[in-house]
């Protein structure tokens, strides 16, 4: 016998999460699959263990390179076995508070553990249990990418799966030495995060330099500060081949026409996501995927089939969106409208993005570069600061870093910002309210801040516009 709901939803991370309540919250049934782990990747594999471990990083390496004269390295020692079970604490704990504790307190929302494919128009099955509805929610998130090297796949290699709990791909042992295969803001924040508990780690990446989506100010930025921490980056690489064992990795690559082997004790492939689609029975509800297999979606996170929804990393960059566990949560919440009211009318709104990447000092961007303004034919004026010229950065002695602001040269409307400083995660919100409600240069300008404090880094670029900010004195405007 099926069982009938309001909604299923195909997934049981922040995406499917916020449908689920949304459902409840309208006094209607909704049924969430799972195939690994209630909660999906933030929380049990991705933002919230890597970010706790690279926090852990930041405070050993602190503890042994001070920034301030006068005070000596210290001796701090690393158990990382011990970090790892503490990481797994924490998960547990959130995921118990933030997530079971939800299903457990909720007449209306039921979980089915298994994977779930499309067993017909109106149906999922899950485990042989059917699940039937009168509408569906992809919310599969995505996996990491598994690039076609030879010998990759007969050869072990970690993910960021890597930080997942109590599973047997779980890493418990620090590697004495890391490749890593990729440039992005995974690769990013790993790398830097095993190299500061003492890994020797090199990055390989394809394009000319690392975070190519990235503006290239920014890119040399952190690229500058990596390899001043010991972590080598090599650009314009092509792996040619992996091979290896448990003990040892070989990655044979091309660097500018010519062919270099690296070891390793330990490989980590970071090249990207990929949306969970393959296995989901798609077709038989008639739901259309783009050439990467995300699914297609209209601004209202509908897709070619009519009772059938999508939303989060499953939809990739479809309708402007990012895979972001914020975006995902957000846009759970308006597919489950749209889908229980019978008539849509809610639509997403992918405009303004805040993301960072949790790299020390960390970068924050939002809106768009220098570049893809100019492809959408804005005459751009782009300004690019040290972070030696805000206060709040020379108070503390921690100087690393840019930010570049992009503003239309006609309405001095501001674009876009990206930042590489100190708590640049923090400060990119300031920048992404700005632009939500249209700020201008001199709105950004005329902005008074707390002084001293790392935000007034978008109020200093507002005003290189107009004067030599070298030559200022203290909250000077």
């Amino acid at each position: 016998m099926a069982k009938t709901f309001d909604l299923v939803i195909l997934g049981s991370g922040s995406t499917a999460f916020a449908a689920a309540l949304r459902a409840a919250e309208r006094g209607k049934t909704a049924a969430m699959t799972e195939v690994r782990t209630l909660g999906g990747t933030c929380v049990n594999r991705g933002c919230l263990p890597s970010k706790n471990l690279i926090e852990a990083a930041k405070t050993l390496y602190e503890s042994k390179h001070p920034r301030y004269p006068g005070l000596s390295p210290a001796s701090m020692g690393l158990d990382f076995r011990a970090l790892i079970e503490q990481k797994d604490a924490v998960i547990e704990d959130y995921r118990g508070k933030k997530y079971e504790s939800i299903i457990s307190n909720s007449e209306s929302i039921r979980v089915f553990e298994g994977a779930a494919r499309f067993s017909g128009q109106n149906e999922v099955t899950v485990n042989g249990q059917v699940l039937s509805a009168p509408r569906f929610l992809v919310a599969t998130g995505s996996a990491p990418t598994v690039p076609e090297v030879p010998g990759l796949r007969d050869t072990p290699y970690l993910t960021s799966d890597l930080l997942t709990s109590h599973e047997d791909i779980e890493i418990t042992e620090l590697p004495a030495s890391l490749i890593i295969l990729g440039g992005g803001y995974i690769a990013l924040e790993l790398g830097q995060m095993f190299s500061r508990f003492g890994t020797r780690v090199t990055i390989l990446a394809r394009g000319e330099r690392i975070l190519s989506a990235y503006e290239p100010e920014i890119a040399q930025s952190v690229a500058d500060v990596f390899r001043e921490e010991g972590i080598a980056i090599q650009t314009n690489t092509t792996v040619s081949r992996v091979q290896g064992d448990e003990r040892q990795v070989v990655v044979t690559l091309q660097v500018d026409g010519r062919q270099k082997e690296l070891k390793a004790a330990k490989l980590l492939v970071a090249t990207g996501r990929t949306p969970n689609t393959e296995h989901l029975g798609l077709d038989l509800p008639g739901v259309d995927l783009d050439e990467r297999g995300f699914v297609k979606v209209n601004e209202e996170l509908r897709t070619s089939a009519e009772h059938v929804y999508a939303a989060g990393d499953v939809i990739g960059s479809n309708t402007g969106s990012q895979m972001a566990t914020p975006v995902g949560a957000q846009d759970g919440g308006i597919a489950a409208e749209n889908a229980l009211n019978g008539k849509g009318g809610h639509k997403v709104n992918h405009a303004v993005i805040p993301r960072a990447i949790f790299t020390d000092p960390q970068v924050g961007v939002v809106g768009l570069s220098d570049e893809e303004a100019n492809a959408r034919g804005y005459a751009c004026d782009c300004r690019v600061i040290p972070m030696s010229l805000v206060p709040r950065a020379g108070a503390v002695r921690e100087t690393r870093g840019v930010l570049k602001m992009v503003a239309d040269r006609t309405t001095k409307k501001v674009l876009g910002v990206s930042m590489h400083g100190m708590n640049a995660a923090e400060v990119i919100h300031e920048a992404a309210m700005g632009l939500h409600f249209g700020a201008s240069i001199d709105d950004f300008a005329h902005m008074l801040h707390v002084y001293p404090t790392m935000s007034e880094a978008l109020k200093i670029a507002a005003l290189s516009y107009t004067k030599d900010v070298s030559k200022m004195s203290c909250c000077a405007d």
